[in-house]
């Protein structure tokens, strides 16, 4: 797999599992930074494990897919927790450090902790426009914004 197609499947996984739009995952400017991170810390092996993976699941239709993801991803113990992983990463703009259980299972991760990988990474995080807020200290709504309630969008 080529380096952009790794990034286009990395996007495409990233838009099943957040439930955002390519567009928006793209938006952020954080996919090549999010698939260097998973990369960096559980190898590319894995990763293109898990991309590989997805890829012959998104093949087959949105209900066999979502119950294929399901077992053969998130059911897996290898790559579940990197998917839950790369989740966290996209909405908390933090990547947390792998379970124990994984560690002792499948060996150290080079890079594994619990890390921030980019400074853009708190303020592109999709729990932002999840919760219908902006974050702190960052893209300020403008004079009086704080008057108002967060409006959550519709999904």
């Amino acid at each position: 797999m080529t380096a952009s197609q790794r990034v286009e499947t990395f996007v495409a996984f990233s838009v099943q599992v957040t439930a955002f739009s390519s567009t928006q995952i793209r938006g952020t400017g954080l996919a090549e930074t999010y698939l260097a991170t998973v990369d960096g810390v559980v190898g590319e092996v894995i990763s293109d494990e898990l991309l590989n993976t997805y890829t012959r699941i998104a093949t087959q239709t949105t209900e066999e897919s979502t119950e294929k993801l399901r077992q053969s991803v998130f059911g897996s113990e290898k790559l579940g927790p990197v998917a839950r992983g790369i989740i966290k990463l996209w909405y908390i703009g933090t990547w947390y450090a792998l379970p124990a259980a994984w560690r002792e299972r499948f060996g150290p991760a080079a890079h594994d902790g619990t890390f921030v990988p980019t400074p853009d990474a708190y303020v592109e995080g999709l729990l932002w426009p999840a919760i219908g807020a902006h974050p702190a200290g960052a893209k300020a709504q403008g004079f009086g914004s704080w008057q108002f309630p967060p409006r959550i969008p519709e999904f």
